[in-house]
């Protein structure tokens, strides 16, 4: 990688969550796809166009927009060296020609100057170390007149997903942070508005949108894949065995109010956020 200052990202993404993810990506991608139709009918991919798609994990969507653009290609960056290597043997698999992967820190990266046409992300850009600096980087790498569109948390108050993590709060430190932090730091569409002018972009659209999540074929599924996820298993670790029980048990109660037969459903919440390069 050509440098990283969003240290204690990358050492997460390239050890313990990386790996998770890099082996569930069926199942991440099952939580999170639901959002691809939105954030691909507002990029609005032209045949020829060079798409760059910001924290790409696994590369589901740089797949997707690779398909949307035949004439041109699609380019996903990753802090994680994990999901790289899932990202890469999926699109060997799934025979995509017009695709790239590669390891570094959006934040800083050398992007050459306006050479893409569209930036996109799937709930990949709530994690940078300054989000101005990273969204003025991306802001460079797109050409005049270039085109974002991403999808970022909603606040988690209200919604499916805060209902289950809510429930683990008697037992373990929220996993996901307080609302407006760690993966809902972008959840205030009014922060959205100054992060993005700040970078350098304008027509800064918010909307609000909802998709299915699937977390599991059963209960007992959904709650052994959520208490792998790396932000709930490094605090039931801390927390100790007994603790940590019961947090799982409140977690899987509360994954029991979205069951349906064959799959636990949620409903997620995100905020699709649009704007443009001068």
């Amino acid at each position: 990688m050509a440098g990283i200052v969003n240290t204690a990202q990358a050492q997460a993404w390239n050890g313990y969550e990386g790996e998770h993810w890099a082996a569930h990506d069926d199942r991440y991608d099952a939580v999170n796809s639901g959002f691809n139709r939105f954030l691909l009918e507002a990029a609005g991919i032209g045949e020829r166009d060079r798409v760059l798609d910001v924290g790409c994990g696994n590369g589901q969507l740089t797949r997707l927009a690779a398909g949307q653009a035949p004439r041109g290609y699609a380019s996903g960056v990753d802090l994680s060296g994990p999901m790289l290597a899932k990202a890469r043997a999926r699109a060997a698999a799934e025979h995509v020609p017009n695709v790239s992967f590669e390891q570094g820190d959006v934040q800083v990266h050398p992007f050459q100057e306006g050479a893409f046409d569209v930036a996109l992300s799937r709930f990949g850009v709530m994690f940078f170390a300054d989000p101005v600096a990273a969204f003025a980087n991306i802001r460079r790498a797109l050409r005049p007149a270039g085109r974002l569109a991403f999808v970022c948390l909603t606040e988690l108050a209200g919604t499916d997903l805060g209902t289950v993590v809510g429930a683990t709060d008697p037992y373990l430190p929220r996993p996901t942070g307080a609302d407006g932090s760690g993966p809902t730091s972008l959840a205030d569409p009014a922060r959205i508005h100054r992060v993005l002018a700040d970078a350098g972009f304008q027509d800064v659209t918010c909307t609000y949108v909802e998709a299915d999540q699937i977390w599991g074929r059963d209960v007992a599924d959904a709650a052994e894949f959520l208490t792998g996820w790396g932000p709930v298993r490094h605090h039931m670790t801390l927390a100790g065995p007994e603790a940590a029980a019961r947090a799982r048990d409140a977690l899987t109660a509360a994954l029991g109010l979205f069951a349906q037969p064959g799959a636990v459903r949620l409903r997620g919440t995100a905020w699709l956020v649009t704007a443009v390069v001068p």
